[in-house]
């Protein structure tokens, strides 16, 4: 591990976490001042600030939340690990909306408590601090609590400071363009312009013109000097999306502007220099396009400086319950409409399906659902695929002894489904409606559940006894 000689502080109410933890990082080489509690951490003289805080959430007195945003008021920013036993999603959001660096859950994991300290160093060091500013962009912007989602930040906050090249892959729908412009965001360039070029859209006489400008007479059509994309961005970020659409006769005059920064305009023998920092999205896999030879392989080398995969939502169903509720307050507001209600098993039939459109069809599916809810509780229509229909049962042989039955007996129906009706009213301490109710956790209206409770002759007191 780096920086041997940096100082964690660990605040903890728990003296087995704390002694653990600190013979954990110890043994890293690490220097490391443990507390019991927020305002002991508070009290410790002004010294050397701390190069990482690892923070429990639920403290006496003053609360780890609580102790962030007063730490957060003042500079340098101390990068934050919360490590808890009370994690839950909206505490999470909350954290990590606040700056958190990390979030881990206890009994934790001592490599993932060690990466996660190890990366919050490694940025503070080389990322520099990130300003409140930042921490609200990206919090705001990208929305997620997973593994996928914090590697996913944790890589925008390295190389955003830097001028480095960068390649976003990954899926249609993803977030490319969220990426990319989050990059720009936190970049010493987010004063300047973030320029956008849709690469799969320019048809292929007008690439260099759309690219480098052109000057006025240069072709039919070209009344007067026009500016080009490269121009354009001088100072500030480019951002070239779908980049593996660019014909491959034209690709060797986009990397000469990328390794030279500089290039002429169609029609005029000037050569112009621009200051930009370049950043890439496809949907392509580059290598086998190279491969194949349909992309130069000089090019790919060139814009495989820092590589960035955006998971498709599939692998990220641990985010989908924050997405969706960002994606219901984010809509209400944007169609000046009350607020639906997100229910337990609206959530869960949203993490059940597996998204091949990603985030671009699950905002498709939670706007339709808002519209169609009235400010009620919102129910989704999802299709049901081939990937997700169960498997059909093999065929029952005449002569096959002990096998499973094929079918259920009506009684036998009735009975499961008592039973598990019974199961989620005692979960639900028999309560029906509202959140978090029994209704709400098996997806019906309360009138129906009610019914149902009525016709199979369920008490309270059948429930206890």
């Amino acid at each position: 591990m780096k920086n041997v000689d940096a100082l964690v502080c660990v605040v903890d109410d728990d003296v087995s976490i704390r002694e653990s933890v600190r013979g954990l990082l110890r043994a890293e080489g690490l220097r490391v001042e443990t507390y019991g509690s927020a305002d002991d951490f508070l009290a410790r003289s002004r010294g050397e600030p701390p190069g990482c805080l690892v923070l429990d959430v639920e403290l006496p007195g003053l609360s780890g939340l609580q102790l962030q945003r007063e730490l957060f008021r003042s500079e340098p920013h101390i990068p934050i690990v919360f490590l808890t036993g009370h994690g839950d999603i909206s505490m999470s959001v909350r954290a990590i909306k606040a700056g958190a660096f990390e979030f881990l859950t206890k009994p934790f994991d001592p490599e993932e408590l060690l990466d996660a300290v190890q990366e919050s160093l490694l940025t503070r060091e080389y990322g520099g601090h990130r300003s409140k500013d930042q921490a609200s962009a990206q919090s705001n912007e990208i929305v997620g609590i997973g593994g996928a989602h914090r590697t996913l930040i944790k890589q925008i906050s390295m190389v955003a400071p830097t001028d480095s090249t960068v390649l976003i892959q990954g899926e249609t729908g993803t977030g490319k363009e969220l990426v990319a412009r989050e990059i720009h965001k936190l970049s010493r360039r987010k004063e300047h312009a973030l320029v956008r070029v849709n690469c799969a859209s320019i048809p292929k006489e007008l690439y260099e013109s759309e690219f480098f400008g052109h000057a006025r007479g240069a072709f039919t059509g070209a009344i007067k000097d026009r500016m080009g994309r490269f121009e354009a961005a001088h100072g500030g970020t480019l951002f070239l999306d779908e980049i593996g659409e660019i014909p491959l006769e034209l690709q060797s005059k986009l990397l000469r502007a990328l390794q030279e920064k500089q290039f002429e305009r169609v029609g005029e023998e000037r050569t112009r220099r621009v200051d930009v920092r370049v950043v890439v999205a496809t949907n392509r896999d580059l290598k086998a396009e190279v491969a194949g030879g349909r992309f130069r392989e000089d090019l790919y080398y060139r814009l495989d400086v820092f590589p960035v995969r955006v998971s498709p939502l599939r692998d990220r169903r641990e985010d989908i319950p924050m997405l969706a509720k960002y994606f219901v307050e984010l809509l209400a507001k944007e169609m000046k409409c009350t607020k639906p209600r997100l229910t337990e098993a609206g959530v869960i039939r949203l993490q059940e399906y597996h998204w091949p459109g990603n985030i671009r069809e699950l905002r498709n599916v939670i706007e339709r659902a808002t519209i169609l809810a009235r400010g009620k509780v919102l129910e989704f229509d999802l299709p049901t695929t081939t990937a997700e229909a169960p498997a059909l049962p093999a065929p029952r042989s005449m002569n096959q002894e002990k096998a499973e039955p094929e079918f259920m007996t009506e009684p036998e129906i009735q009975r499961r489904e008592r039973e598990n009706l019974r199961i989620v009213l005692n979960k639900t301490g028999w309560k029906v409606g509202g959140p978090s109710g029994a209704a709400e956790l098996l997806g019906v209206k309360p009138t129906t559940l009610i019914s149902r409770i009525k016709k199979m002759g369920l008490s309270r007191n059948e429930a206890t006894q």
